[in-house]
């Protein structure tokens, strides 16, 4: 696909922020309902008590969902306000980050479709693409991911290699003007509908393992591909296993250098950490601490001097969360900072989900079909993943050590061991 019939329409380049907003409040006005003032507060009983962590959606409100997210993204980005900060030869509008904040900042303010399923994609694939791809997939992807007429995922986890990215055994064996691709990842998230994804391949096993990895972008729908959904505890299949048998992938999808797909998979990784960490909120509604105060209003003892201790404690991790957040989106590029948002949003989870346990106690456990009571069990149970989605917290405390404080390298397996060599379990 060629940007060639993908343009936003133009803004001229000396727009000033002002006058844009003008425009995309007018453009937004026309397209969606505005949030009524009891939109941004929440109130016990209410519309749905979900908390859960993961979508849990059965796969014909999926794909309903689906489609509305790509319809809006394709008034949005025909309309001038997608990409609002990208290159007008790739299909941006060619404006600036500050034209961006100021339209996201009244979308914010309106009914807007769910737009998760383009987390991945935007958040994580398309800057990936960006930084590294060839002219052949910065053309053929970009505008495309941003106007929702594709959908991306991300092929990095495999069953022997979670936490140690550098330990993936997917191998791509060169072919001419293609690779050839055999391996199975896990854990990918939306890949049952996505059109491409950005998977990280073993290229030489001979080399130390940071540096015998090569990234491409592969197509999803590719003979060879087959996409197995994962059922978690909590009861729904938002995971999936890839197999890849004698995929072909051409040579012009690469991402980067031959051999030189650590340094692609740590730009996705940090972008990664930066959407984990900002989107650790509880369920779709709004007004997270409030659910949290509502519940122990409800179900708990208010006057408890330590739960009354727990809601402090909560709402200054939340604050805490939220600035960290801030500080992340002003940095130019994303860095291993960003390794602390996942952190915190993490911790934060565990928190709140270990005081619902505790005001709820059996209720918790039990489904006796009270509103907000029995919803808490998908957060208490998907809370633990957050620990592993993205990095652990083990690998996330290595990186802030090293990366952001200077301190000494952990101990560990020699980097400079072939992978050939490494033991197997």
């Amino acid at each position: 696909m060629s940007t060639d019939t993908i343009e936003a329409a133009a803004f001229p380049e000396d727009t000033s922020v002002e006058d844009f907003a003008a425009a995309a409040r007018a453009f937004l006005d026309s397209r969606l309902e505005r949030r009524s003032s009891r939109s941004g507060s929440f109130v016990w009983g209410e519309g749905s008590d979900d908390v859960s962590i993961v979508e849990e959606k059965t796969p014909e409100e999926q794909a309903r969902d689906v489609a509305a997210a790509c319809d809006w993204a394709r008034a949005r980005f025909d309309a001038g306000f997608g990409w609002i900060d990208g290159p007008r030869e790739l299909g941006g509008a060619g404006l600036t980050a500050a034209h961006r904040a100021a339209y996201r900042d009244l979308e914010r303010r309106y009914e807007l479709p769910d737009q998760s399923c383009m987390t991945i994609g935007l958040g994580m694939v398309a800057p990936t693409i960006a930084a590294h791809g060839t002219e052949t997939t910065r053309n053929a992807y970009l505008a495309p991911l941003q106007r929702g007429d594709l959908l991306a995922c991300q092929l990095f986890s495999e069953p022997g290699a979670g936490s140690d990215l550098a330990s993936i055994a997917t191998r791509a064996v060169r072919d001419g003007d293609e690779w050839v691709v055999t391996g199975q990842k896990v854990w990918t998230s939306n890949a049952q509908f996505c059109d491409i994804g950005e998977i990280i391949c073993r290229t030489d096993p001979d080399a130390p393992k940071h540096r015998g990895l090569t990234a491409f972008v592969v197509d999803m729908n590719a003979p060879g591909v087959e996409v197995r959904p994962l059922r978690q505890m909590t009861g729904g299949a938002g995971f999936n296993e890839v197999f890849l048998h004698e995929v072909r992938i051409p040579d012009d999808h690469r991402l980067g250098d031959v051999d030189g797909g650590w340094a692609v998979a740590l730009t996705t990784l940090a972008n990664e950490r930066a959407s984990i960490g900002s989107g650790m909120g509880l369920g779709p509604g709004p007004g997270p601490f409030q659910r949290i105060v509502e519940l122990l209003r409800q179900h708990g003892d208010p006057g408890d001097p330590l739960l009354r201790q727990d809601i402090a404690r909560l709402f200054t991790s939340e604050r805490i969360s939220a600035w960290t957040l801030a500080r992340g989106q002003a940095a130019a590029v994303p860095g291993p900072e960003l390794s602390i948002l996942k952190l915190r949003g993490t911790y934060h989870l565990l928190e709140v989900a270990a005081f619902a346990e505790r005001v709820l106690g059996p209720r918790v456990a039990a489904d006796t079909g009270e509103w907000g009571t029995f919803a808490w069990a998908d957060l208490v149970c998907g809370a633990p993943g957050a620990r592993l989605g993205g990095g652990t917290d083990e690998v996330l405390k290595n990186i802030i050590g090293e990366r952001v404080l200077g301190l000494p390298k952990e101990p560990g397996p020699d980097s400079s061991t072939p992978f050939k060599d490494l033991p197997r379990s």
